[in-house]
């Protein structure tokens, strides 16, 4: 083995590659991981930076468990949070140019002969746009892009979560909240501003409607997502108080295994197979952007 195929089986940091070496890792079939984040309020107790230093310190650190398989790319660090601009120091990304941003990227990565991709995503509002840059990467390039949020890997074991929380349900686990906070607290424990962890609520989900509320978990089928100050006097939204040490480690560690697990799974996966179902051929190209169905 060369120097250059054996420094990009054992790298899994996409950026510390030579160009050499990323066809190496192509050669290897390597899952790129996307970690994306935004730079918003987290309440008084906790940095700006949550939503990038919780998605990020994961996707390395199954990148470190299985760098043969994984490559972990430079943070994606502005992310759409408009609905929180009331609070000093968080950053907009308008969704569009997000959606974009983030298209481009898996684009490159498709079009340098990557084909699996994992958005790893860190801040809630970005799931619904990194939805459709997903989507859009499976149909406009020859890649397969799918996406999770580091939270949803704590619930593919199904006994992980009720043994963990102890917060309430809904809402006791939603922003700046115990699982954040206890996450926070274990990567990064000196910048937490432990005086001033406190509780906060969601004003709407003390109506304790079957249709409006919130938690990182579920969200009511009606739920009404407007600014954030409207419904939060703090930024805090779930009981953080509860927040340690010990619960952040229990999560970081079960988020790496899981997150491993999924590259495992998705690694020597099957392409899905498209097939044109039309009796009479169209007579015209696709009206958006789209693959050629004989390049599948």
């Amino acid at each position: 083995m060369s120097t250059e195929s054996n420094r990009a089986k054992t790298e899994h940091r996409y950026e510390k590659l030579t160009w050499p070496e990323i066809n190496d890792a192509v050669d290897l079939g390597k899952v790129c991981i996307v970690p994306c984040g935004a730079v918003e309020q987290h309440g008084p107790h906790l940095p700006l930076d949550v939503d990038l230093i919780c998605p990020t310190s994961i996707a390395l650190g199954a990148g470190l468990n299985s760098p043969e398989n994984i490559l972990v790319l430079p943070t994606v660090s502005y992310g759409y949070t408009g609905h929180v601009m009331d609070f000093p120091g968080t950053i907009n990304n308008d969704s569009e140019t997000f959606i974009r941003h983030v298209l481009d990227i898996t684009r490159s990565l498709a079009y340098h002969g990557f084909k699996k991709i994992i958005l790893l995503n860190g801040h809630g509002s970005n799931m619904p746009n990194l939805d459709l840059v997903a989507r859009r990467t499976n149909l406009e390039t020859d890649a397969e892009c799918i996406l999770t949020g580091w939270w949803q890997l704590l619930t593919v074991d199904k006994d992980f979560l009720p043994g963990w929380r102890e917060s309430k349900f809904p809402g006791g686990c939603a922003h700046a909240c115990e699982l954040e906070t206890s996450l926070y607290l274990y990567l990064d424990e000196d910048n937490v501003r432990k005086d001033k962890i406190k509780n906060g609520t969601i004003s709407f989900n003390e109506e304790e409607s079957p249709f409006n509320f919130v938690d990182l978990f579920q969200a009511g089928p009606g739920t009404a997502v407007s600014w954030t100050s409207s419904y939060s006097d703090s930024g805090v939204l779930g009981e953080a108080e509860l927040a340690t040490v010990e619960k952040g480690k229990a999560a970081y560690d079960e988020a790496v295994k899981q997150l491993v697990r999924m590259v495992t799974w998705f690694h020597p996966r099957p392409k899905d197979q498209r097939k044109d179902r039309h009796r009479v051929p169209p007579t015209m190209p696709m009206p958006w952007k789209q693959r050629p169905v004989d390049e599948e």
